[in-house]
């Protein structure tokens, strides 16, 4: 892992770190082969107090379950939009850590350059791993978009500021859309491509559902 910043910065501090690295990020496809995929959800208990991080790798394309990690940590930074990722890093950065099998991929439930200042989770734990990495969000955060044909695998782009910073993406029938955006070292269309190939029956891609459901059952 890269250390690029300190982590114990007032929310001011958190928008300049996100304003000088989201310079940094690839947004081009910069990878030779996938072969394992991971998928990260975070959650909190206790109020907010404690960051509660799940994170699963996949064989792929094959998604047979690899290995799986939990971790607890203290939650050190306020809820601020916009700054989510320095709330709930620290703990998937720990999470990551315990992992014996070094994933090829990085599926983050959250937003990349979908972003205000295009910086979000998986533009900042990309740039921190150095591994490429996609924000798979459940909801838009900012942007505007077309209409979405209901059948699976239809797209439409999001723009924010004429400028297209991901996409919407049908991952089954008649189903809403997730929301895809880049987060390091790959491209929209490969990001979308992926995503694809990793969602089977729900609308979730396999390893972020499996984050969730550990992240959820395992208390």
């Amino acid at each position: 892992m890269k250390h690029i910043h300190p982590w114990g910065v007032t929310p001011a501090e958190a928008r300049t770190i996100q304003d000088r690295l989201r310079e940094q990020v690839v947004r081009q496809d910069d990878f030779s082969h996938i072969e394992t995929v991971a998928g990260l959800d975070i959650g909190f208990e206790d109020g907010g107090k404690t960051t509660r991080a799940a994170v699963v790798v996949l064989r792929f394309p094959g998604l047979e379950l690899l290995e799986r990690a939990l971790v607890r940590c203290p939650t050190s930074f306020p809820y601020v939009p916009g700054l989510l990722s320095f709330r709930e890093i620290p703990a998937a950065l720990d999470a990551l850590a315990r992992l014996q099998v070094e994933p090829d991929l990085l599926l983050c439930d959250g937003q990349g350059y979908a972003h205000p200042r295009r910086f979000g989770l998986a533009c900042h734990l990309g740039l921190l791993t150095d591994l490429p990495s996609i924000g798979v969000a459940k909801s838009r955060l900012i942007g505007t978009h077309g209409t979405l044909d209901p059948q699976k695998g239809a797209q439409t782009r999001l723009r924010h500021e004429g400028e297209i910073i991901g996409a919407l993406l049908r991952t089954r029938n008649r189903v809403r859309p997730v929301y895809v955006s880049v987060g390091h070292r790959i491209g929209l269309e490969m990001a979308l491509a992926y995503v694809l190939a990793c969602t089977t029956r729900y609308r979730l891609p396999e390893p972020t559902r499996l984050a969730h459901r550990l992240a959820s059952d395992e208390k």
